[in-house]
């Protein structure tokens, strides 16, 4: 088994290349592994460097060796090719989807991902593109694809950056019109956001549908009611924390295996942080699944799968 890791050096606050390269040529060595470090010199490299790898059909573990962005796009490039598993080398600032585990600070850990398990988990296919995490249209969608830019700045962590990001763009106007057609259901009117959850977290702390489970062939989606300038803050603070429930006069829970959103123009779609643009925007389970292989010190959260609670309703 080959043992492949793609470095992005774009990923995170600083480049980490020297640093990866050094720990991997160590560890591997040691365990006398065949392995191969490549690194990628453009956005879509990642995928393009996996999908390379995955197409000579033997067996292959892959390192995403950078962020959440990082891990999407290796994804996206071997989705479907059952002779690749995909870990997170974690190295990004959120480092978000690995949150569905019990201690994300182990993919940091080169020793503990060698002394793997592995498991199978869905993925999303909004308009024939693939992510592994959430996506997002709406406000939010302008955050996240925005965040990238803001966690550059000094002592500026994750959470903050997503934070500066939702105040900038919430001084450019909170809704949109948007027509979502979900379980039957056709919801036409003034949005805040739409977002569809495989993973548990984004953003750098985000935790929205805290009972997600990215293997039951479900995505959590959160269709958020237009709120005025004033109430978002006190939204955003139930949101971040999956508090939903509390407020169901603005915010509804589906939980489905597709979506369908129409725009009014081209609008932003976020998919596990990149950029997308859409119109007519199709959100579904792929028919396709990744392989996922995790340190075996850790396990998946206890609250992935468990119903979200009902708490005392907020009059936001």
């Amino acid at each position: 088994m080959e043992h492949l890791f793609i470095i992005n050096p774009a990923a995170g606050k600083h480049n980490r290349t020297d640093e990866f390269s050094w720990m991997i040529r160590q560890i591997c060595g040691k365990h006398r592994l065949h392995f191969r470090i490549a690194v990628s010199d453009h956005p879509g490299d990642c995928a393009r460097i996996a999908r390379q790898a995955a197409e000579t059909g033997k067996a292959l573990r892959i390192y995403a060796c950078g962020g959440d962005g990082t891990l999407n796009e290796i994804v996206s490039g071997v989705a479907g090719y059952p002779n690749v598993a995909v870990t997170h080398f974690a190295g990004g600032t959120g480092n978000d989807f690995i949150k569905v585990f019990s201690d994300p600070s182990a993919f940091q850990d080169l020793e503990q991902l060698l002394d793997c398990e592995e498991t199978s988990f869905d993925l999303i296919d909004c308009n024939g593109d693939y992510g592994l995490n959430v996506c997002s249209v709406g406000l939010d969608a302008r955050v996240g694809t925005q965040v990238a830019a803001y966690k550059r700045l000094p002592l500026v962590t994750g959470t903050g950056a997503y934070l500066l990001s939702a105040l900038v763009n919430v001084i450019r106007g909170v809704a949109s019109h948007y027509v979502v057609e979900i379980d039957g259901e056709r919801i036409d009117g003034m949005e805040t956001l739409i977002f569809a959850g495989n993973g548990l977290c984004y953003g750098g702390g985000f935790c929205p549908v805290p009972q997600a489970d990215p293997r039951d062939g479900k995505l959590d989606v959160l269709v958020v009611r237009k709120v005025s300038r004033l109430q978002i803050a006190r939204l955003l603070g139930k949101y971040k924390t999956g508090q939903y429930a509390a407020i169901p006069h603005l915010i509804r829970h589906f939980r489905t295996d597709s979506l369908r959103i129409i725009c009014d123009r081209e609008t932003d779609i976020n998919l596990d942080g990149e950029l997308r643009l859409g119109r007519d925007i199709s959100i579904r389970i792929a028919d396709k699944k990744i392989r996922f292989f995790y340190p075996k010190s850790v396990t998946l959260t206890s609250s992935a799968g468990e119903p979200q609670t009902m708490g005392a309703p907020d009059n936001l």
